[in-house]
């Protein structure tokens, strides 16, 4: 019996076949089912808590804070998409996060002043901490062969605490105006700056998972890395680069958090990697790795976001968020078990 991921990665690799390969339809007949039921919820979601608060959840400020909402989490997103369709898993984004603004509010603190230029540097020394940290974990993951929950997991605590060394566990408060007026401010009268950079992150990075070498290569190191090392690709060095691209999105993420909310709110994020990853999955990428999207991961971004500002509006305690994420999660996994299943036979 032939391998059904040696197929695709041959096919996506190699040049173009002429017949279909089982791994193609399957990807496809996986990719189509989860991009259409979830998407169908979401627009159920909105229709439901339309209908019982047409004047407060469907008015034009409060979806505008819903996708506020969601953009930071969209910028994980989009990372945690690229590093689990390899089969791994992130857990330290959260904490990169808050390192990366807090190494950015302290650079800007030092040198003073409310220029761009200071604001680049900023955004220079938050990309820089998040990169770092992200090409760690890809080094420990790939050349250390270590699991890359217990990697993440490690990182995740380390990042935090050198954060949390580094402002003496204080938030850092000296952020420059302007930087606030980008991450409170609107473009063409309604739509906030920090949207507008979540979907340009977000409309790159599905262009590159979905039309580029990059992209191939990281579906084909998810589906069967043995496959794809036969095949040529070096998959070591493309799993440090999928890690370290997480982590700087991570690190663009902490400076727009900053922007937000003026400080590092370091408190703030204990959850962003686990709301991250349920966005991801919920979305369709399967955790076994191969299958994926970053048009998926923005409908799945906007269920938790949808949900937790619909629950509050409507007088429900927000204690029910948690448990309607996580049993939206676990059906997830579980249609993803199904289709696999289904499909494969």
């Amino acid at each position: 019996m032939i391998d059904f991921r040696e197929r695709r990665i041959a096919s996506a690799l190699g040049p173009k076949l002429k017949d279909e390969t089982v791994g193609d339809r399957l990807r496809a007949r996986l990719r189509t089912g989860s991009s259409t039921w979830i998407f169908l919820i979401l627009i159920g979601l909105i229709l439901a808590f339309s209908v019982q608060r047409p004047d407060q959840f469907a008015s034009v400020p409060n979806l505008r804070n819903i996708a506020v909402d969601a953009s930071v989490l969209l910028i994980l997103g989009v990372g945690a998409t690229y590093v689990i369709i390899t089969a791994g898993i992130d857990l330290s984004v959260g904490s990169v996060l808050v390192f990366a603004g807090v190494v950015s509010a302290k650079a800007m603190e030092a040198i003073g002043g409310d220029g761009w230029g200071l604001i680049a540097l900023g955004l220079a020394a938050s990309l820089a901490g998040g990169f770092a940290w992200g090409a760690l974990n890809g080094v420990l993951v790939a050349k250390a062969r270590i699991p890359s929950l217990i990697v993440t997991l490690g990182t995740l605590g380390m990042a935090l605490g050198f954060a949390l060394v580094i402002t003496d566990g204080v938030d850092a408060r000296g952020v420059p105006e302007k930087l606030v007026d980008v991450g409170t401010g609107t473009a063409f009268g309604e739509i906030p700056y920090l949207v507008i950079i979540a979907a340009l992150v977000a409309l790159a990075g599905g262009i590159m998972l979905a039309a580029t070498r990059f992209g191939r290569h990281t579906y084909a190191v998810g589906s069967n890395p043995e496959a794809a090392r036969r095949a040529g690709v070096n998959v070591e060095r493309h799993l440090i680069r999928v890690y370290s691209l997480a982590g700087t999105l991570a690190g663009l993420a902490g400076f727009m958090s900053l922007g937000r909310f003026s400080t590092t709110t370091i408190d703030g994020h204990g959850t962003d990697n686990l709301q991250a990853i349920a966005a991801v999955v919920i979305g369709g990428t399967s955790l076994f790795g191969g299958i994926g999207t970053i048009a998926g991961t923005a409908v799945g971004v906007f269920i938790p976001a949808v949900l937790q500002n619909g629950l509050v509006i409507v007088g429900l305690q927000p204690f029910w968020q948690p448990i309607a994420i996580g049993v939206v999660l676990i059906i997830a996994v579980y249609l993803d078990q199904w289709r696999r299943t289904k499909y494969r036979t």
